[in-house]
């Protein structure tokens, strides 16, 4: 984009070097479930939807959540596989498309886990899959206790994903680690009851996602980016923690690090809300400061009402930025991601860059039955 900058956002439109990309300013559109594949394929419809956010000046996309080639990894139709021929087509139609429009684009990997029941797509006779057995009040089970041998296929076919991502010319991959899916569930201590190596401890309950990490990483170039999305809250719990403490927190993002994550993408409901007592530092900051990777925020951007609120489910007016401009001046954390509002607003970046805020658009879920956005 050549537009000026108004003044009062210059730090959301600086560059960024993350791994072989640059991005061209700090803004993210954040990854974000919509169930317009059917069958698992992303059409020329989806291609479209990402191009027009790059079209419109965002730094760096982050798909929708894509599954990996797992038969309990889908607890959402119509969402996108990551495997198949015919999938892969169309993803590698979006990646065309977004570099058209001069953009650039990480693929979300992701296995669903325990939030798989028995009836979805593919296999509708294949349950969930998770740390602990969960069966209905029949017996019948619904969600599978991991073997390890089915953890490592798992991790198998993350780093299968994450050589493909990079043969279609992604820019880099996130692997979806958050919100009480496959990952989120072993590292969090109430989801996980297990007795053996991949249960009790904090170590132990990492040794799964640090698994992938590791795959992931070796199964790429060296400069492909790789990036991990976590969160403290979970689909079932807003209160919950996978870490009560820094400290807590830096034992399972240091060795996360280590391992190959370059960024670090902490998922919280608003994202200026201090994640420990006894600081104001957000969960993006706190990942920042104790592994030196740059940390994405996300939460509640641009909106008034929070993701997850009653309001926020079906409607929200524009918010100032202040707030988002003040954390990346001051170093807090490197990247925002943006959501419902990139949702309702595909030019909302351009917008912003020059300073047209009232014309931004606020969300409304009736949005998501537009053919357009």
């Amino acid at each position: 984009m050549t537009e000026s900058i108004h003044p009062s956002v210059v730090p959301l439109f600086q560059p960024f070097s993350l791994g072989r990309m640059t991005l061209p300013n700090r803004i993210v559109m954040a990854p974000m479930t919509r169930q317009r594949s059917p069958d698992g394929v992303p059409g020329q419809d989806v291609a479209d939807y990402y191009r027009r956010r790059a079209d419109s000046g965002v730094g760096l996309l982050i798909t929708e959540g894509a599954f990996i080639d797992h038969p309990g990894a889908n607890a959402f139709p119509d969402s996108p596989d990551f495997f198949g021929e015919v999938a892969l087509a169309g993803w590698r139609r979006v990646v065309e498309a977004v570099h058209g429009a001069s953009g650039r684009i990480v693929v979300q990997l992701w296995h669903c886990g325990p939030e798989r029941r028995p009836g979805l797509p593919h296999d509708p006779a294949v349950p969930g899959f998770g740390p602990v057995e969960i069966r209905d009040d029949n017996g019948r089970i619904l969600v599978q206790a991991m073997t390890e041998t089915g953890i490592a296929d798992v991790v198998a076919s993350y780093a299968r994903a994450a050589a493909q991502a990079e043969a279609l010319g992604f820019d880099g991959v996130e692997i979806h680690a958050a919100h009480e899916f496959l990952l989120d569930t072993f590292l969090w201590k109430r989801s996980n009851t297990r007795t053996d190596a991949y249960g009790g401890s904090l170590e132990n309950r990492l040794r799964f996602t640090l698994a992938v990490v590791q795959a992931v990483r070796q199964a790429v170039s060296a400069d492909f980016p790789v990036l991990l999305r976590f969160s403290q809250f979970k689909r079932s719990d807003y209160a919950a923690r996978i870490a009560e403490t820094p400290e807590e927190l830096g034992r399972i993002l240091k060795p996360l690090a280590e391992a190959g994550v370059d960024a670090f993408h902490a998922s919280t409901r608003r994202f200026w809300e201090p994640a420990f007592a006894g600081s104001p530092l957000s969960l993006a900051g706190w990942a920042q400061r104790l592994t030196g990777k740059p940390a994405i925020a996300v939460g509640s951007v641009g909106l008034h009402s929070q993701i997850g609120s009653d309001a926020g489910a079906s409607s929200s007016p524009p918010a100032d930025l202040q707030g988002v401009v003040e954390c990346i001046a001051a170093g807090e954390f490197e990247l925002i991601a943006v959501g419902r509002a990139l949702l309702a607003d595909p030019g909302w970046a351009s917008k912003v860059q020059t300073g047209h805020f009232a014309d931004l658009h606020g969300y409304d879920a009736a949005v998501l039955e537009s053919a357009l956005f």
